[in-house]
This record gives structure tokens, C-alpha cells and sequence, in this order.
């Protein structure tokens, strides 16, 4: 295990990271939280600055960050393999639910951080970040448009529920957990209802496919 005082500044920011929540929870995602994050690891508070010059967004970025590592440490490919792909799907946001919960007023103040205009776009990217890996652990190989429309849908769903959690006073988050199993259950239906709907590719015209029979045209 690299010392604190050894690490590179990428590795001190990941190793910040899930430190972080338990002093923004009181400070804010400000300097002071950072400080005190930096004395309970072990490096001093100046050199914390230096990984984090980019302030209350990058403290937040590598919190998130956190809680993506230790999902795939509880989802090894063994345990995965195990279930269908709606329990995957459900079992990978519900740890991270259970990730933030302690830190809802941290998550609250973040969430507010993320909703400025200037950080839209970093909110999206923590968002679509979150998604896509729990997709790949999930083990979703598409590499077509529903690459997009899987991660795309992922965000919503994450995104309310955490909504959902900052005002959940349920005993064990019950309320929480019932929110995501509607909301998983609606994206079921709407998939099962597309791939009704899903035109038959052999029965309808392909730009695609004809372009592609004038390139290379049948022997």
C-alpha cells in the first residue's frame, strides 16, 4: 500500500475521495472539508490543494469516482454472472444508493453544485460516467445506437433516484427502493414495447443495407 505522502497527485485525489463526503457533509464542498479530509489521511492540507486546483467540482468528481471503484469491487464477474440482467441493473444503482445514503446532505449540496450552469456539463459526464459502468458491469456489448439509448435511460433513472433518496425518512430506505423498482419496472415495459414494435430489418428498406448491396453486390 503506497504511503500518503508517496502518492502522485492522481492517487491522492482517489485516495481523497471517499473521504471527502464525511467533511462536506458539515464545511461544504469548500477548502475547509478538503483540509480536514487531507489531516485524516495523512498529507498536508497545502499539498490536497494542489491535486484539487479545480475546487469544489473535482471533489466531487472524485467521490464519485469512489463510488464507481468500490461498485465493481462488490460486483466481481462471478457474481454478476449470477443474475438476469434486470436484478444486475437494479443491484448495481441500489449499491450506490447505499454508497451516498450516508452522506445525504454532502450528496444534497453536491447535487446543488452540479445544477449551476457552469457545471452542466460535469454534471452529465459524472451522470453518463455512472451509467456506462454499471452497463459494463452489467455486461452490455452493444455497440449500436442502443449503446446511447441504454446509458441515456440509465442517467434518468439514477439521477431521480437519488432525488428520491434526499428526502426518503423510510426505515432502511424503503421508500427509496420502491421508487427504483417502479422506475426499473417502467424501463422494462417501454424495452419490452420496443422490441414489439422493432421493425423487422428483412422486411423493411435499409439505406444502410443498400448502400452497402451496390458496394458489394451479391455473387
Amino acid at each position: 500500500m503506497i504511503e500518503p505522502l508517496d502518492m502522485t497527485l492522481p492517487e491522492l485525489r482517489a485516495a481523497l475521495g471517499p473521504l471527502l463526503p464525511g467533511h462536506a457533509t458539515f464545511d461544504g464542498w469548500a477548502p475547509p472539508a478538503l483540509d480536514a479530509a487531507a489531516i485524516e489521511l495523512g498529507v498536508p492540507p497545502e499539498r490536497a490543494r494542489i491535486a484539487f486546483p479545480e475546487g469544489a467540482g473535482q471533489m466531487i468528481d472524485a467521490w464519485f469516482a469512489s463510488v464507481d471503484e468500490a461498485m465493481a469491487a462488490a460486483f466481481p464477474p462471478d457474481r454478476i454472472a449470477a443474475m438476469k440482467v434486470r436484478e444486475r441493473i437494479r443491484s448495481l444503482v441500489w449499491v450506490r444508493i447505499a454508497a451516498v445514503a450516508p452522506h445525504r446532505e454532502a450528496l444534497r449540496r453536491a447535487l446543488a453544485i452540479l445544477a449551476f450552469p457552469t457545471n452542466l456539463a460535469l454534471g452529465s459526464k459524472l451522470g453518463w460516467r455512472a451509467a456506462d459502468a454499471m452497463w459494463r458491469l452489467a455486461g452490455d456489448r452493444s455497440t449500436d445506437f442502443a449503446w446511447y439509448t441504454k446509458r441515456l435511460t440509465l442517467t434518468g433513472v439514477y439521477a431521480s433516484t437519488l432525488l428520491a433518496l434526499l428526502d426518503d425518512e423510510s426505515e432502511n430506505l424503503a421508500d427509496t427502493a420502491a421508487f427504483l423498482d417502479r422506475r426499473i419496472e417502467g424501463v422494462m415495459r417501454f424495452e419490452k414495447l420496443k422490441a414489439k414494435l422493432k421493425p423487422d430489418p428483412d422486411n423493411h428498406f435499409s439505406p444502410v443495407r443498400f448502400l452497402g448491396r451496390l458496394r458489394y453486390p451479391p455473387a
